[in-house]
């Protein structure tokens, strides 16, 4: 018979129901089994952790990494998921908005794609440089974007485009058509069915002549109205759209010295209309894999423009929704279903 001095304790792991045994052993035994459970237990922890390693490296490629990186000597804002190795997808946002509004759609994507959504010069976190020493047009927008994506070894990716987005990702594409995988167009015009109608005729008389009484008359644009009416025109549930967007958005808008130089953006848009051409003769070369999903109430850039895509991209699969100007605010569960169905059959694997 072993009195209790005799004895010791035995642990015993059931790593399925993580049940717990205890027996009565000898203590010379006891010692044995307690140091052949104790290297055991320290093997065990590092297979699971081993195990876990997977799983927590796919929850992290969820995260969204806020990053800012000097791009000719511009510090350029950018929002960055996904593993670095995947397939990369390039956000570009549209006017008055920044990466910000690509805030539900990176997490959608991130588990499957590298994704990147920088802001311009004068939107969102990015740097305001002066108006006397920086030149706020499209083309050198372009440029800029082309200088993070080389900086960030993006060589090849797919291009989301909307308003802004669009003539800044195509002089990308100009640029290195080469480099562009697919296209994902959301209200982001390269027709001139997609520039008429009455939103566009002051825009259009400032073009043509630039003179301060047009410039004025575009100051309308600027103002919180005007900003959420891009939110709100042409949605159905409009309990739908969060508020704050339009109060982001603005309160960016009226920072010192923004509001000239987005007047002066007005004006450069129209040297993306005469670049449609270009771009219209890229579609036709090089055919990229293309998506269009577009607001068709949008009376910015309206259902004529998104159909006028398939004249020199036939095989684009078309998508008008009931929504607006700024889509993913309502209808961003349709969107990221249907890109990532696109993307998957469409974007090669690296």
């Amino acid at each position: 018979m072993h009195l209790i001095s005799y004895t010791s304790l035995r642990t015993v792991f059931d790593r399925r129901h993580e049940k717990i045994s205890i027996k009565f052993l000898p203590s010379t035994a006891a010692i044995i089994a307690i140091q052949a459970i104790a290297c055991a237990s320290f093997m065990l922890a590092g297979l699971a952790r081993a195990e876990r390693q997977p799983l927590i490296g796919r929850l992290d490629s969820g995260v969204t990494h806020y990053r800012t990186i000097k791009v000719e000597g511009v510090d350029i804002f950018y929002r960055e998921a996904g593993p670095a190795d995947a397939p990369t997808v390039v956000l570009l946002h549209g006017f008055p908005a920044s990466s910000h509004m690509f805030r539900n759609l990176i997490p959608a994507l991130a588990d499957r794609y590298h994704v990147i959504a920088p802001d311009y010069p004068a939107f969102g976190q990015s740097a305001v440089p002066a108006r006397t020493e920086f030149d706020y047009t499209f083309a050198k927008f372009a440029i800029l974007m082309d200088g993070l994506l080389q900086q960030l070894g993006a060589k090849r990716y797919a291009l989301y485009v909307q308003d802004y987005g669009a003539p800044v990702g195509y002089r990308l594409a100009l640029m290195h058509p080469e480099r562009v995988t697919a296209l994902v167009v959301q209200n982001g015009n390269a027709y001139e069915d997609g520039v008429k109608g009455a939103f566009w005729n002051p825009i259009k008389a400032y073009w043509a002549d630039g003179s301060k009484e047009h410039r004025e008359e575009l100051r309308a644009g600027l103002t919180l109205a005007a900003t959420k009416s891009q939110y709100l025109d042409g949605v159905r549930d409009v309990t739908r759209v969060d508020p704050d967007n339009w109060l982001h958005d603005q309160t960016l808008l009226d920072r010192p010295g923004i509001a000239e130089i987005m007047l002066d953006l007005f004006k450069d848009y129209g040297t993306n209309v005469a670049l449609y051409p270009q771009f219209q003769a890229f579609f036709r070369e090089y055919h990229p894999p293309t998506l269009i999903v577009w607001g068709q109430n949008d009376i910015i850039f309206p259902g004529d423009g998104a159909r006028a895509y398939l004249r020199d991209l036939p095989q684009a699969e078309l998508h008008l929704l009931d929504t607006g100007h700024f889509a993913l605010e309502d209808k961003g569960g349709e969107i990221a279903t249907l890109m990532r169905e696109f993307l998957n059959r469409k974007l090669p694997r690296k």
